[in-house]
Formats: C-alpha cells, structure tokens, sequence
C-alpha cells in the first residue's frame, strides 16, 4: 500500500513510523528542519521508542519504507490511504476545535488523489465526520481516533489497548475500507499482540469498526473520563492536605478495591497537556441542550485544584523577604517535551497576579523568558534563587534541595 501522513506530531509520527513496517509511507509536514531531522534519523520529539526506530532504519538493523517530505505532490499522488493528523486546538471563543488544517489537509489530499481513503486521525467534534462528508460531498472520509500517551506515542500503537475505526454503518464500502485501515493497524503492532488475552478471554487487539460519530464520541469520552480520574485523585489530594491526613494511605486503600485500579490515581497539579483539556471543553460544548452535571463539574474541578495549588504554595512563602517562586520544568509530565496547556502555566500566573516573581527551569526552552519570566538552564542558579520550588513531577535533579519543593507527584510516576 502507499500510504500519506500529512503531520509529524506524536499522532502522525507515530502512526507512520508504525504503517512503513509493511507499507510506502511519505510523511508531510510543513517545517522543512522536522523534515530534516526525520530523513536523517533523528527524531523531532522526546520518545525513545520512535528513536530506536529511526536510528535503526539509518542503520538498516531494522529497514523502514518511511520518507518525510514538505511537497504534497510527492506525498498525495496516487496513494491508497491517506492519514490526517494535524493539531486541532480548541477555540475558546467559539466553543470548537479549529479543524482548519484538517479541511487544507483534505483540499491538497484532493488535488492528487481524488479516489485515496481519508482517514482523520486529528481530535475532531463530535459529528464532524459525517457534517464533512456531507459538504465535500465526499464518500471517501473515515475517522480512527487514538488513544497514546506523549513520549510513549509509537509504543503505545505498537501495543494498542483497541483499535477504532469509524465508518457510516449503511455504507458497505466505507466499511470495508475501515477494516481494511484496522488490518493495517493490526499488521503494524508488535507480533506478540497476536496472542494476548483480553479480560472477555477474546485473543488479540480488540478492534471496532463503528459510526462515525460514534468513533468521534469514543475518543472524547475516554479522554474525559481519563481527566475525571485525574480530577478526583486530585479532590481526594486537596481534601487530606487541608485536613492534615495521609493523601497516599488513603489512595492506596481505595485502589486496592480491583474495581477501581491504580490508574491516573497520582496526584498533580491537574490535568493538561495537548488533549484533555481541550477534549473534556470540546464534549462540555457537545452537550449543549442535553442534560449535563459530570462533564462540567470536571473542568470546574481542574481550574479548583489549580488555585488551590497556588494559594499552597503562597502560604508557604508568606513570610519571605523578595520571595521567589522556582518553577521546575513547564512540561505537562515526566518523559514529555511538550507544555503546551501544563498544568503548571495555570498555577504560574496566579503567582504573577499576586506580584510574586516567577524564574523557571526548562532546559528545552531556547529563548530568556517565557510569558514574560525569566528562563535559565542553570541548575544550580535555579536553587539557589529560588525561595521555593514547584514541580509537578518529583525528578532526582531535587534530591538536594527537597527542603524547597513543592509537589504532590506522591508514587513519583505519571
């Protein structure tokens, strides 16, 4: 099969990286330095399994039909599938994810494949798929939602928890092109998935070929009830610290009951990142004139913790002279180089408005300030000026300066 990703972000890189195993795959993006990297072997984002892999496609231990490109003629003509995985950030104006770069995505797919299958990949509203179709008058649009960690993208497609195709259930086509785009999922994963046992005592990736809306819908609940966790670990958190109880017996007592689990049950400074935070608006908006508590009362919870966060920290530093608040890392968690919509942000700019000087530690972060704080690489410096340290993640780095840090990252995982 030819195959076309147009982004190389976790999502497209990932799944690329995972489809070239057994298939022609050219990678688009439009920063010509990604398009470098990638052709040289080296990867653009922080995950090590994506890595190995193109380090061992240089060396050709492990040979990959993968080419990045930034010319959409080269990657469009004549290919079978072509996969959408461009950012939809979400509009807090209008209530919406901006699916621009999707509807320019598919005009240039278009252009030199009017006959490929579509598959959006990008986080969309649900219904889009179907309201897309409709307007393009277009047949030839699926949606496959995913369901990866950052920094563990590509293994998690390696071993996906399920696979989801949507496709209009009423046309057969559709459908057999969806199951078709899961058979070359399925190929891609490790071999060893072949044979798991999944708790229905079924064997292999569970795979689902749905609705489309249906797979829309899939995608935002599961990543709102993912945020739900969080948000309630992080209640649970905010309640024993003001009652001066002991947050990790309690937690660990609740998740010994197996139908709860350990799952998203460490606590932070709340949710973010790229996709829960935009998911759970984006399904907050979706429910509008239906019947709704939960969804929004999760949103309400994460901005709660957030203050609640902040005003800790402040009390802590209430009777130092020219205090300085140390932020360690702008990431949203540990093995992650992304801090687009952390946690952390949320919290900086309370101590902003409160007039208390912020400096932050981000040794990926190539410029001097960031939202108008000062940057530094310098460890050492970081320590020494700050008056206290908040980290949402615990690192070994703080080993030496614990006496300063602020953080609620208990079991030290994600």
């Amino acid at each position: 099969m030819k195959i076309a990703v147009a982004g190389t972000g976790y999502v497209g890189l990932s799944v690329a990286l995972l489809l070239s195993q057994h298939n022609k795959v050219h990678a688009l993006d439009i920063i010509p330095e990604k398009v470098e990297l990638l052709n040289s072997g080296k990867s653009p984002i922080v995950d090590p399994v994506i890595t190995d892999f193109l380090e061992k496609n240089t060396s050709g231990e492990r040979p990959l039909d993968f080419h990045a490109t930034i010319d959409a003629q080269e990657a469009y003509t004549d290919v079978d599938f072509a996969v959408i995985a461009t950012p939809t950030n979400y509009d807090e104006k209008k209530n919406y994810f901006d699916t621009s770069s999707v509807e320019a995505a598919i005009a240039a797919v278009r252009q030199h494949s009017p006959h490929a299958w579509i598959v959006i990949k990008s986080t969309i509203p649900v219904g889009y798929t179907q309201q897309l179709r409709e307007n393009l008058d277009d047949d030839h649009i699926l949606f496959s939602p995913e369901f990866l960690r950052e920094g563990h993208a590509l293994y998690d497609n390696l071993h996906p928890s399920r696979i989801v195709v949507g496709a209009p259930q009423n046309d057969a086509e559709s459908v057999e092109a969806a199951h078709q785009f899961a058979s070359l999922l399925a190929e891609g994963a490790d071999p060893s998935e072949e044979f798991r046992i999944n708790h229905d005592g079924s064997t292999g990736i569970p795979t689902l070929v749905v609705g489309t809306t249906e797979a829309e819908a899939i995608k935002l609940f599961a990543n709102t009830y993912l945020a739900l966790r969080v948000a309630y670990f992080n209640e649970l958190d905010t309640y024993a610290e003001s009652r001066g109880l002991n947050t990790r017996e309690i937690i660990d007592g609740v998740c010994l009951d197996p139908r709860i689990g350990d799952g998203y049950n460490n606590p932070s400074f709340g949710y973010g990142g790229y996709c829960l935070p935009k998911d759970t608006k984006q399904l907050l908006a979706n429910y509008n004139q239906v019947p709704q508590n939960l969804i929004e009362a999760i949103v309400d919870a994460n901005r709660t913790r957030k203050e609640f966060v902040a005003s800790e920290v402040m009390e802590r530093i209430k009777d130092v002279q020219n205090p300085v608040v140390g932020i360690y890392r702008l990431t949203m968690k540990s093995g992650s180089d992304n801090f687009r919509q952390s946690a952390i942000q949320d919290v900086m700019k309370q101590f902003k408005a409160n007039g208390i000087p912020v400096l932050i530690y981000e040794p990926t972060l190539d410029k001097p300030d960031f939202q108008g704080s000062e940057v530094t690489h310098d460890l050492s410096d970081f320590k020494d000026r700050s008056s206290v340290i908040v980290a949402n993640r615990w690192n070994g780095d703080l080993n030496d300066v614990d006496f300063k840090v602020y953080t609620r990252d208990l079991f030290r995982r994600d």
